[in-house]
């Protein structure tokens, strides 16, 4: 089941999120927590959407006018950016701060919060209530 979102995501324009056959897409398991921490905060009335989405605006084309040759865009990595301005902007946390958080996450090694291997074990991810 999924919920209706509260705000009206943009499906063109610099501001559109990536999508495919009209769903949004998620390249990565970060992205999907990005993306779904600001409709939290945002839903919780942390800060007003159109705040957000025209520092997403302007971080995307900082990111047109600046990036090096051959370096991938990122649009949810301009969403975290454009999150992290709009919380340090409103003083939830302070730019120091989710530099520290975020050097401390970086430093972790792969797969440091999921605790057995998923090599060839015999059943699917869905480890619920049943011995595996």
């Amino acid at each position: 089941m999924t919920a209706a979102l509260t705000v009206s995501l943009d499906v063109d324009g610099p501001a559109a999120p990536p999508r495919s056959n009209g769903e949004l897409v998620f390249a990565e398991p970060w992205e999907s927590r990005a993306f779904g921490l600001a409709m939290t905060l945002n839903e919780a009335g942390a800060f007003e959407w159109e705040e957000f989405r025209q520092r997403l605006i302007v971080r995307i084309a900082d990111w047109e006018t600046s990036h090096e040759p051959g370096e991938c865009f990122s649009y949810y990595r301009c969403w975290l950016d454009a999150l992290e301005q709009v919380v340090v902007a409103r003083e939830f946390v302070t730019a120091g701060a989710v530099q520290e958080r975020a050097a401390e996450l970086a430093a972790r090694p792969a797969g440091w919060d999921h605790g057995h291997d998923h090599g060839d074990h015999g059943h699917g991810h869905d480890h619920g209530d049943h011995d595996h």
